[in-house]
């Protein structure tokens, strides 16, 4: 009896050890979520090409890593699912940095992509600050384009026919040929434009654009210790550089001015004495 006494305490405290623990780490989720930005679900439709942009802040020290990470993970997709169509860095200043990385992906992999990426720049200590996914209805385009396509192609072959008439007059004739040409031009039209929609629905754009700078100041209500030690930090190193600023731009002038007082001084003192003497 005393055995089963004593067990029933250890059991219920760790039960307690083990719900507490399952606090901690659903809170430890949410906050990892919440640093994580949005979770968006888009669903995939059929004949909606989807175009996703991203924009992230991170310290300078770590833009132009996390853009190589970026420009890496498309690497081991494959050219076939992932290629890298465009790259900018820009420093633009002191600490101040601005770099874009463009992707043509596999439609299926872009939303994964996406996650990927900003659990990337998260685990750098940045943020996602803009997130933009936009659709077109590619297919209905398709389908526009495809029954422009047969009016065309029937008028055209009507044009043909009328041409092979006999007994056209010139004027006739020439009208004929211009329409004919007008009707091929406005054909390949739709036709380059079936081939975009296609182009459109095969690869899926995406664009990463990184600035840098911390994380929001005061907007994570859950570390407000941190927050405060952040902006006193910022504060600290815009006084630092503006008086550094300001020794920078009046010191030579205040040197050069206290050198020429020290050598009139000295030139007036011996100067004075002879002037005493001669008197």
């Amino acid at each position: 009896m005393r055995r089963a006494t004593i067990i029933l305490p250890v059991l219920a405290a760790c039960s307690a050890n083990q719900e507490a623990a399952s606090d901690a780490a659903e809170s430890s989720a949410d906050l990892a979520a919440e640093s994580a930005g949005p979770g968006v679900s888009v669903t995939a439709a059929p004949g909606v090409a989807f175009d996703y942009r991203y924009a992230f802040r991170l310290p300078p020290s770590a833009i132009a890593g996390t853009q190589e990470a970026h420009a890496q993970a498309c690497e081991k997709l494959g050219v076939a699912r992932c290629r890298v169509t465009g790259m900018r860095y820009q420093l633009l200043g002191e600490n101040k940095i601005e770099a874009m990385l463009a992707f043509r992906l596999d439609p299926t992999l872009a939303r994964t992509f996406g996650k990927n990426a900003i659990d990337a720049v998260t685990a750098a200590k940045g943020m996602l600050v803009d997130a933009r996914i936009s659709g077109v209805d590619a297919g209905a385009n398709l389908d526009r384009l495809a029954v422009r396509r047969a009016q065309l192609a029937d008028e055209l072959r009507q044009v043909e026919a009328d041409l092979a008439r006999p007994g056209l007059t010139s004027a006739e004739r020439v009208a004929l040929q211009n329409r004919r040409a007008e009707l091929r031009e406005q054909l390949n039209a739709a036709t380059d434009g079936a081939v975009d929609e296609r182009k459109s629905l095969a690869t899926t754009p995406l664009v990463f654009e990184y600035g840098s700078g911390p994380a929001v100041r005061g907007f994570d209500a859950s570390a407000p210790l941190a927050s405060a030690l952040d902006t006193a930090l910022g504060s600290a190193q815009v006084t630092l550089a503006v008086l550094l600023g300001g020794l920078a731009l009046f010191g030579p002038p205040a040197l050069a001015f206290g050198l020429a007082w020290m050598l009139w001084r000295r030139v007036g003192r011996r100067w004075h004495p002879v002037a005493a003497a001669a008197a």
